[in-house]
């Protein structure tokens, strides 16, 4: 091959990279997506399903970070009339072969859009101000209406009023209702309107104290928009939860809620199996799709399995440095962390379970007051599924309620959970104590190990509750959160069946040539000592033969280890 027959490939080569699609990290504008050449997997049938369906107003509550914000933006462009043609932006999308009753509805209606996703404030003054602005803002987009001959002087006063933050709390209440009146005067079509991320400001007001004031601020300002509004044509909103019904949305009996427990709009946020390998595919990703299944895939919404669209484009992006979290470190997991920072001892005990794979057994409300989070365990669950940290694996509805099997939905998710459960040690443990106990435990030093597991349980078991009728299991999930740093190197294994029994915990080293461990857990009887039941512990893990899985696994060195305890008094021996 001759020098300019290579250099020639080399071009075509370097063109053929160039010409890839460009991935949106971080770009959520509908048109700047298609106009400027971004990878879109292709949601517009979203609007033929809000054409068909009857409902005045939809509310799509789904995890941060799977497409919300870009869905709305796709909607804005195709019901916004505007001096534009923005028909071309969907003249290669699906919706454009579905016919005229859907194509024609393409550019012919006033649209109300906002989005509260940036309103974050710790209190309420300063989150009062950015959602004043917030309207403000739409109603500046919309000035030309103040030229309108059919308006009046009190009506042209109340509108510069907004624009201006001089109007009263009532006039920004009632704000939507009277911009979809004037915006139906104006063009001969009824309204709509487009809400991104409802329930942000509701979650500030939750976690710093202002939640009374923003309640019923929303509650005024969406009743009015939504319920009995003759000047509206279709409402959708987008958030993360529907906050209670009764709270929010009162009285507003044409509201469908589509949640993840529903099958319709399953597949318009967030990305199917067959989206994510056409774009890894594109991308010449040279990674193993079961891999990136384990990191990132988990979700089911409405029986389909979804993909997080924000970790899979970042990986696709940047899939040369390797399987990484991308969504839990995106933005604040404050809520979550603190929440299960605050938590009783039965629900430490159930994230444990989760860390290790297994699922629970909840009742999922979809109608969640904030209020109950704390207070009711069943809401803290549901709360983790419709904030995208768990996920459905079964799904009984009974009498209308849903009662579901959770998990965590992927690696990614995991990693937030491992961490906030290493947080809660290092809040009352010293880091080098806990280094020291898991080194002495893998390098079989039994003496030091019990002296240090010792005096770390004696500062620690305060927030636990080790008074209880099944104190063992309080223990177990006490020393299965010490050693989940060290996933690395080990699987961390918990109540599997070994032998001819179930054993406790197990070490399972990813290097066979290192140490396994086999831990049992015995609580001393009355009449017994620590000794004995010690002793009872490492007898039953020779009789049921617990050994039998690491063995086959082609580890050898292997050490038994039985923890006795009496309230916070514990004796360990090993063999």
């Amino acid at each position: 091959m001759v020098a300019s027959e290579l250099d020639g490939i080399i071009r075509f080569k370097k063109v053929g990279i160039a010409m890839k699609k460009k991935l949106p990290i971080g770009i959520s504008d509908f048109r700047e997506i298609i106009e400027d050449n971004y990878y879109y997997a292709d949601k517009s049938l979203l609007v033929k399903e809000l054409v068909d369906n009857g409902s005045k107003t939809v509310l799509f509550p789904r995890p941060r970070r799977f497409g919300k914000t870009l869905g709305l933006s796709m909607l804005r462009y195709f019901y916004e009339k505007t001096e534009q043609d923005t028909s071309g932006l969907f003249h290669q999308l699906a919706i454009w072969e579905q016919g005229e009753a859907y194509t024609r509805k393409q550019g012919q209606y006033p649209v109300i859009y906002l989005t509260f996703k940036d309103i974050k404030s710790r209190d309420w003054a300063e989150c009062s101000i950015k959602l004043k602005e917030v309207i403000s803002g739409e109603y500046l987009r919309h000035k030309s209406l103040l030229n309108a001959e059919w308006m009046d002087s009190h009506e042209k006063k109340v509108y510069r009023e907004i624009i201006d933050f001089h109007a009263g709390p009532s006039s920004y209440e009632n704000s939507l209702r009277k911009l979809s009146a004037w915006l139906e005067s104006q063009y001969g079509q009824k309204t709509v309107i487009l809400i991104d991320e409802y329930d942000t400001p509701i979650q500030q007001g939750y976690l710093h104290g202002y939640y009374d004031e923003v309640i019923d601020f929303m509650h005024n300002l969406l009743g009015s928009a939504l319920k009995d509004n003759i000047s509206l044509e279709k409402g959708v909103l987008t958030g993360i939860l529907r906050v209670a019904k009764e709270s929010i949305f009162s009285g507003l009996n044409n509201l469908e809620v589509c949640s993840v427990l529903v099958p319709d709009y399953s597949t318009r946020f967030g990305l199917l199996e067959s989206e994510v390998e056409a774009m890894l595919e594109y991308y010449e990703v040279g990674v193993a799709p079961e891999e990136v299944k384990d990191w990132y895939n988990g979700y089911v919404f409405g029986g389909t399995t979804i993909y997080n669209p924000w970790s899979l484009i970042n990986f696709a992006a940047k899939w040369r440095n390797g399987l990484q979290p991308y969504w839990v470190n995106t933005s604040s997991n404050d809520l979550v962390r603190q929440i299960l920072t605050e938590s009783g001892p039965e629900v430490k005990k159930e994230l444990e379970r989760l860390v290790q794979g297994e699922s629970i057994r909840k009742t999922v409300d979809d109608n969640i007051v904030f209020r109950d989070i704390r207070s009711s365990v069943n809401a803290l669950w549901s709360f983790l599924l419709f904030s995208g940290y768990l996920k459905i694996k079964t799904d009984t509805l009974v009498e209308g309620i849903h009662h579901c099997d959770l998990l965590i939905p992927n690696r990614e998710v995991a990693v937030l959970y491992r961490q906030i459960i290493l947080g809660w040690f290092e809040t009352s443990i010293h880091s080098e104590h806990h280094r020291m106990m898991l080194e002495a435990l893998l390098n079989g030093e039994t003496d030091t190990f019990e002296d240090i597991f010792q005096d770390i349980m004696l500062k620690t078991f305060s927030m636990f509750d080790i008074g209880g009728e099944e104190p063992e299991k309080v223990y177990h999930a006490f020393v299965l959160g010490l050693l989940v740093s060290l996933r690395d190197t080990h699987e961390v294994k918990s109540n599997r069946e070994s032998g001819y029994g179930r054993y406790d915990v197990m070490l399972i080293p990813k290097n066979p040539c290192k140490k396994g461990i086999i831990i049992e857990f015995k609580k001393a009887k009355r009449g017994e000592t620590l000794e004995d039941a010690v002793v009872a512990a490492l007898r039953q893990i020779e009789e049921k033969n617990y050994e039998s899985e690491l063995q086959i696994r082609g580890v050898h060195d292997i050490l038994k280890l039985g923890i006795a305890f009496e309230g916070k008094k514990v004796c360990i021996r090993s063999s």
